[in-house]
């Protein structure tokens, strides 16, 4: 059963495994709050995941250690089992389905563990995991609906509030529920006026949807780049604790998700997976109530793919009017470009590329289409461009 003791003892015991991460203030992510981030992207591993897994791992007896844990994750959890398990000592197996990246394989390995790559999804390394288990005696360590875990990550909250005080609200990411159930029990118990919010992937809302309907859901897929939080469906204790202590529980967009990525890496030279972000993303576009309140988000991991990397950012540039493209048809005669060229460069955007298309079914026998790509401040800007260029009489298409 989870109390607050066993928060403490986690918080004592996880002293020599885990990383303190101190609060950063971010004034700019929303100007209307006063805005902390918890930047566990920086704990040992990259992610929240070392401090459960630590926790569960110390408890077992010595004939349990003896034997070794098993654990399956196409990421965090995965590294975060083999890193606790070598600080104690102890043998650890992970499962991970053999599409996962090879950066996490061989991350996994590097922390000591023995890696089984198991043929089809995660599913499938979960149920490999199950077997290995009954087979040769280990002990499943569960990435979030076990109460030692749950006390592990609870020791965030604790940090959270041992550093600040008189906090307004906490945001929280939620996949299976574990560090949500975990900081949200904490919080509440030591400063029940602090309001805690649950922050989910508009494609994995699976807690989202079951606390709204009062029993747990399943949902039928899930379609995220916020990988770390895309569960089909919520444990059995962390759906009880959600439901009792978490105020609300709101949903991101990918666009959403991917700005939020954008800001920390340009305002706070911090990198976020997807998952790590959604708690900043919650907050820099209003889903809560935050104006004039003092509030920590957490940003739970760092272990982004650099292959999906370009693409976020990219996603984010659009999504906060930073990279625009627009296509105007001319009249294919002398000087339309450089009228084009004039009114752009005038307003201060600055052209990407541009790319100019004679022949079309569509259009007129003399005219052309331009394509320019543009590097933009904001939404207000892109308005400004399109306002000049049509009423300079050009028209957009």
């Amino acid at each position: 059963m989870l109390t607050l003791d066993k928060i403490y003892h986690a918080s004592y015991v996880l002293s020599d495994v885990v990383r303190k991460t101190a609060l950063v203030q971010a004034p700019k992510l929303n100007p209307d709050c006063e805005l902390y981030l918890k930047p566990e992207n920086l704990q040992v591993t990259g992610s929240f995941k070392v401090r459960g897994a630590g926790y569960m791992i110390s408890q077992l007896s010595a004939e349990e250690k003896a034997k070794g844990v098993i654990a399956c994750s196409a990421g965090n959890h995965a590294q975060g089992v083999a890193l606790a398990a070598q600080k104690y000592g102890i043998k650890s197996v992970i499962c991970l389905p053999d599409g996962a990246p090879i950066s996490k394989v061989e991350a996994t390995k590097s922390y000591g563990a023995e890696v089984v790559m198991v043929k089809g999804v995660y599913d499938d390394a979960y149920n490999r995991a199950l077997e290995l288990r009954d087979e040769m005696g280990y002990t499943f360590v569960h990435p979030f609906d076990n109460d030692n875990v749950i006390a592990g990550q609870g020791t965030i909250g604790l940090e959270i509030l041992n550093e600040l005080k008189d906090i307004d609200a906490v945001v929280v990411p939620i996949g299976g529920g574990g560090l949500a159930s975990g900081i949200a029990f904490a919080v509440k118990q030591l400063s029940p006026k602090t309001k805690v919010y649950g922050v989910q992937a508009k494609g994995a809302p699976s807690m989202y949807n079951s606390v709204k309907s009062g029993k747990r859901e399943r949902l039928d897929g899930v379609n995220t780049i916020a990988d770390g939080i895309a569960v089909k469906e919520p444990g059995e204790n962390t759906f009880e604790l959600c439901s009792k202590y978490i105020d609300e529980i709101v949903t991101v967009t990918e666009g959403e998700i991917s700005s939020a990525i954008l800001a920390l890496i340009e305002q706070h030279k911090m990198i976020a997976e997807g998952a790590g972000a959604v708690a900043v993303a919650a907050v820099m576009f209003n889903k809560i109530d935050v104006k004039g309140k003092r509030v920590v988000s957490v940003v739970s991991g760092g272990n982004i793919d650099v292959t999906i990397l370009s693409r976020v950012i990219k996603r984010g540039l659009l999504m906060s009017g930073r990279n625009y493209t627009l296509c105007v048809e001319l009249m294919d005669k002398p000087g339309q470009l450089l009228g084009v060229s004039e009114i752009i460069a005038g307003l201060g955007a600055n052209v990407i590329s541009i790319h100019h298309e004679r022949a079309s079914e569509t259009m007129d026998i003399n005219g052309c289409y331009l394509r320019i790509v543009l590097e933009t401040r904001n939404h207000e800007h892109i308005k400004q461009v399109e306002n000049a260029l049509t009423d300079a009489g050009y028209k957009l298409v």
